[in-house]
């Protein structure tokens, strides 16, 4: 329940919610309130919390933004095919994404908790949508880095500042509810591109695949830019969940108004630069194997191409498991918690993807698994921002981890793709990305506890 000083102050399109609500009849009641034939009735119905348009519209932000990262993956084995390219060229071309997500995100962020997330999520997506349109045009590797290095761009507007943004809208307690069900988004759009792209490829090409994909980003900059709204208070609601005797955060500062926290104070903080360090780790650990699963089992293990991309929708079916699992499992047992044993049954399925040789449903069960608790990863990491640092911050802290992420990933790109090139098989590669895993669990407890 929340409250509503006066309806004249919401915007226009959130009585758009109220006639969702009502098409749907969400908590229709109408209560008797006269006697006699015709007497008054009061509507009691409440309106769709706008808190929940602002995460379906962010679903569909994270769905675009990962469809194009992960499924990068399944188009490369047709880029290496058609253009010539080799792994390590592969490689770069993603790394030429996350080289500019890394060096950009984190000025995303504090510009994100100056100016809101509204203006900053729309104009990402018209970069990312012109830079994936101009990808299907790519015939060399220094244009597809340069396109690629335009959607990383783009991309710096669509995690940090889509998470923030529905934190802030969901109160404490509710967040881990709130960011499994967004995290679907990227989950069902990597389980999406293993169904859809191989059909594209037979009957049009990739280039087509990128065209798609360009064109839905830039008609969702419109949408965000129409629906979006920066924080509840703005149009005087309260996050949804929020009760009485309970802050909308639990490290909310006592006072009123704007409260700015200076840079030196985050960067000095001990739990800042353990979480870092083991979000290098992990994502050294998860981009290693999830670049290159398709060309691993195209490749080495000779399954059709049909059957190699299911490993996609396998993985992104997991995703979609873990984040409406794991993630609300977080809000009972503690996101510190909750990414030590994540971590560690990551360490345990990429040691039996290794283990699994040429086992086609062993190695479905090891992807499985492994995606369970990818799917969680990335969000129960953003969530330690809202946990351990105070709402003014999240975005700063979020972005500020971003090139810890970004480095993990751009090594692993590069390292992964050489050590391939060289040996003609991915068993290397995968080793170091389990042990990596694995030092990533053991970095997270170094995490000291919150404040009461």
């Amino acid at each position: 329940m929340y409250l509503i000083k006066s309806k004249d102050k919401l915007p226009t399109y959130y009585h758009l919610a109220d006639s969702v609500a009502n098409f749907l009849k969400f908590r229709d009641k109408r209560v008797y309130t006269g006697f006699g034939k015709g007497g008054p009735f009061v509507d009691t119905r409440q309106p769709l919390h706008w808190a929940w348009i602002i995460l379906g519209i962010c679903f569909v932000n994270l769905f675009i933004n990962y469809t194009v990262r992960l499924g990068y993956g399944v188009i490369l084995p047709e880029m290496i095919r058609t253009i010539g390219f080799g792994r390590a060229d592969g490689g770069s071309i993603i790394n030429s994404l996350l080289f500019t997500y890394i060096c950009i995100a984190p000025i995303t962020g504090y510009v994100t908790d100056r100016l809101g997330a509204r203006p900053v999520i729309t104009c990402c997506l018209v970069l990312l949508g012109c830079g994936v349109s101009l990808m299907g045009t790519v015939h060399s590797l220094w244009a597809s880095c340069l396109f690629f290095g335009i959607v990383g761009l783009g991309a710096t507007g669509l995690w940090g500042p889509v998470i923030t943004l529905v934190q802030r809208w969901f109160a404490f307690h509710r967040r881990g509810l709130a960011l499994g069900i967004l995290s679907t988004g990227y989950g069902l759009g990597f389980a999406t591109t293993g169904i859809v792209f191989p059909p594209i490829f037979e009957y049009f090409n990739w280039r087509y695949a990128w065209f798609f994909l360009g064109g839905m980003a830039l008609l969702m900059a419109i949408v965000n830019g129409i629906f979006l709204r920066n924080d509840p208070q703005n149009i005087g609601l309260q996050p949804w969940g929020l009760k009485k005797d309970l802050p909308a955060n639990r490290n909310a500062n006592a006072k009123t108004g704007p409260v700015k926290v200076p840079l030196a104070a985050i960067f000095k903080n001990s739990r800042f630069w353990a979480v870092g360090l083991s979000y290098f780790a992990i994502a050294y650990s998860l981009y290693g194997m999830t670049t290159f699963m398709v060309d691993y089992a195209k490749y080495q293990l000779d399954l059709p191409l049909e059957k190699a991309s299911l490993l996609a929708t396998v993985h992104g079916i997991g995703q979609i498991v873990g984040v409406l699992t794991v993630l609300p499992l977080s809000d009972y047992l503690g996101r510190k918690k909750t990414i030590i044993i994540s971590n560690s049954l990551i360490t345990a399925a990429l040691a039996g993807i290794l283990l699994a040789g040429d086992s086609w449903i062993m190695l479905c069960v090891f992807v499985g698994c492994l995606a369970i608790f990818y799917g969680a990863t990335f969000p129960i990491y953003g969530a330690l921002a809202g946990d351990y640092f105070p709402r003014e911050a999240m975005a700063t802290v979020i972005g500020a981890w971003t090139p810890f992420y970004g480095a993990g990933a751009i090594l692993t790109h590069w390292i992964s793709g050489i050590l391939r090139d060289k040996s003609g098989i991915y068993d290397q590669s995968f080793l170091i990305c389990t042990i990596m895993a694995g030092l990533a669990a053991m970095l997270i407890t170094r995490v000291k506890k919150a404040d009461a």
